[in-house]
């Protein structure tokens, strides 16, 4: 799947899959597409409705299949919906080691790191966002393969916050949760207003900004 999978893709929302009907012959690439395709279904219908409200059978209607096909592309929804959570938080990751690939300080990577976030998370059209919300409702043994995946993620912030020149004073793991909690939470605080997305990582920066006398 894409990076397109992170957003809401036009098989997804068009209402108009594709037809489970393929000619003879035509290959792997046909059964790849027709796997992107009930990927990028499965991540709409999992940021709409939730993990627990979402089922197979939901699934295979709105890729125009029946529920015993769907079966042919994936193992399981469990399995189905770890590969979506991992696949839209590598494609977070790469945006935000883009981003900060060509700053000079330790301060300058994590405004853009911020920054990044935010556009990540604030993004209308985004599932990063509803795709990792849905971590309570999963059965523990999903959790699991989650919380892999996002400490993974999350050690993209823990090297730029190891680097930072902080007081030896402030725990820098307790730092790094609550920095991660509150970009993570922007759909809930933020409001379109006086100050842009840059301007309100450089002012989150400028609040966490402390160094070392």
């Amino acid at each position: 799947m894409s990076e397109g999978a992170v957003h809401r893709g036009r098989a997804a929302s068009s209402g108009q899959p594709k037809s489970d009907t393929r000619a003879a012959g035509s290959g792997e690439a046909s059964v790849v597409e027709r796997r992107d395709e009930i990927l990028e279904i499965a991540a709409t219908l999992f940021a709409e409705r939730g993990y627990r409200a979402t089922s197979i059978r939901d699934i295979a209607e709105r890729a125009g299949m029946k529920a015993g096909s769907l079966y042919y592309h994936i193992t399981s929804k469990e399995a189905l919906f770890v590969e979506i959570h991992d696949k839209a938080l590598d494609a977070a990751a790469a945006r935000v080691r883009a981003v900060i690939a060509g700053c000079r300080s330790p301060w300058e990577r994590l405004e853009a790191a911020c920054v990044e976030m935010l556009e990540i998370q604030l993004n209308p059209e985004s599932l990063t966002l509803p795709i990792m919300n849905n971590f309570r409702s999963v059965p523990d043994e999903v959790k699991d393969a989650l919380i892999r995946k996002r400490d993974e993620f999350e050690r993209i912030f823990r090297d730029i916050i190891a680097a930072l020149p902080l007081p030896s004073a402030i725990d820098r793991t307790i730092y790094r949760i609550l920095l991660l909690r509150l970009l993570n939470t922007a759909d809930e605080w933020y409001r379109e207003g006086r100050l842009t997305r840059p301007e309100i990582a450089a002012q989150i920066v400028g609040i966490f900004r402390h160094e070392a006398g």
